[in-house]
C-alpha cells in the first residue's frame, strides 16, 4: 500500500513537472531555439550523471542502425519542443498546451494512414471529440489572431510528437529508455547549437535559471519519477494521471500569470482531456 501511494505521488509529480514546462518556457525571454538547446544540454547533463552513477555507459551496445534511429527521433523531438514553445510564446500556456494534448488522436490517425491499421470505434470517437474540443478552444477562426496562431503551433507540436512516438516504437524498441533519451538529447544539443551561437552571449541569468529548470526538473527529474512510478502502477492509472498534464499547466499559468481560461477553453479542454483519458482506459 505504501509503495502504491509513493508511486502515485511520483506520477503526479512527474505530470506536474511535464505540465509546467510550458510555464517555464513562457518565462524565458529568449527564443524557442535557445530553449530547445538549453533544455537538451541540461537534460543531457542530468542523464550523464545518472549513467555514471549506475556505471552504464550510454553508448555501450549501440550500432549504426540504432544511431540512425536516434538521429530521426532526436530530430522529431527537437521539432516538437520548438513548435510547442513557439505556440506557448505566441498563444499562451492554455491554448498551446491543449493543442499539444491532441497528440493521441494523431497517433491513431497516423497509424491508420501509414500502417493501414483499421481504426476502432473508440479511436473514431477519440478523433471526433478531440477535434470538437479544439474547435471550442479556438479563440477565433482568423489566422491573424495570435491566440489562434499559438493553438495551431500547439496542434503541430502534437502531430510531430505523435510521429516521434511511432518512430520510437519501431526504431529503438530494444534499447533502454535512458540510452534513448541520452542519445536524443546529445543529438538535439549538437544540431540546435549552431542556431543560437549569436544569442548565447546575451542570455540573462534568469533565462538560464528557467532553462535549467526545464532541463533538470521538467525533463531529467520528471522522466525519472515517471519511470519509477510504473513499477507499482498499472498502465490504466498512468494513462489517467498523465492526461491531466494540461490541467496542471493551465492551473500553474493561472496562478503565475493570471491567465484565466474562458468558458470555451474550459469546455474544450475538458472535452479533450476527458476523451484522452477515456481512450487511454479502453486501450489499457
Amino acid at each position: 500500500m505504501e509503495d502504491r501511494r509513493a508511486a502515485l505521488l511520483q506520477l503526479h509529480g512527474a505530470t506536474v513537472l511535464f505540465g509546467v514546462s510550458g510555464v517555464f518556457g513562457k518565462l524565458v525571454a529568449g527564443s524557442s531555439e535557445l530553449i530547445v538547446f538549453g533544455r537538451s544540454v541540461f537534460a543531457l547533463a542530468a542523464l550523464s550523471a545518472l549513467c555514471l552513477r549506475r556505471g552504464r555507459a550510454p553508448w555501450r551496445g549501440i550500432g549504426v542502425r540504432d544511431a540512425a534511429g536516434f538521429m530521426l527521433t532526436g530530430l522529431l523531438l527537437a521539432l516538437h519542443w520548438w513548435t510547442f514553445f513557439t505556440g506557448i510564446k505566441i498563444g499562451g500556456v492554455a491554448v498551446g498546451t491543449l493543442g499539444f494534448a491532441c497528440f493521441p488522436a494523431f497517433v491513431a490517425l497516423f497509424e491508420a494512414l501509414f500502417f493501414r491499421e483499421r481504426l476502432s470505434i473508440a479511436e473514431y470517437v477519440l478523433i471526433a471529440f478531440v477535434s470538437l474540443g479544439l474547435v471550442l478552444v479556438t479563440p477565433s477562426f482568423a489566422f491573424s489572431d495570435r491566440a489562434t496562431e499559438g493553438l495551431l503551433w500547439g496542434v503541430l507540436s502534437g502531430g510531430i510528437y505523435a510521429c516521434n512516438a511511432i518512430a520510437n516504437r519501431f526504431s529503438v524498441a530494444h534499447v533502454s529508455g535512458v540510452q534513448v533519451c541520452w542519445w536524443q538529447y546529445a543529438f538535439i544539443a549538437a544540431v540546435s547549437g549552431p542556431f543560437v551561437l549569436t544569442e548565447l552571449p546575451g542570455v540573462s541569468p534568469s533565462d538560464w535559471l528557467w532553462i535549467a529548470c526545464l532541463g533538470l526538473l521538467c525533463t531529467g527529474l520528471a522522466y525519472t519519477l515517471f519511470i519509477t512510478s510504473l513499477g507499482a502502477l498499472k498502465a490504466r492509472m498512468a494513462a489517467i494521471i498523465i492526461a491531466l498534464e494540461p490541467v496542471y499547466a493551465i492551473f500553474a499559468a493561472w496562478l503565475l500569470f493570471g491567465d484565466v481560461p474562458g468558458p470555451r477553453v474550459c469546455a474544450g479542454g475538458a472535452l479533450i482531456v476527458g476523451t484522452v483519458i477515456w481512450a487511454g482506459l479502453r486501450r489499457s
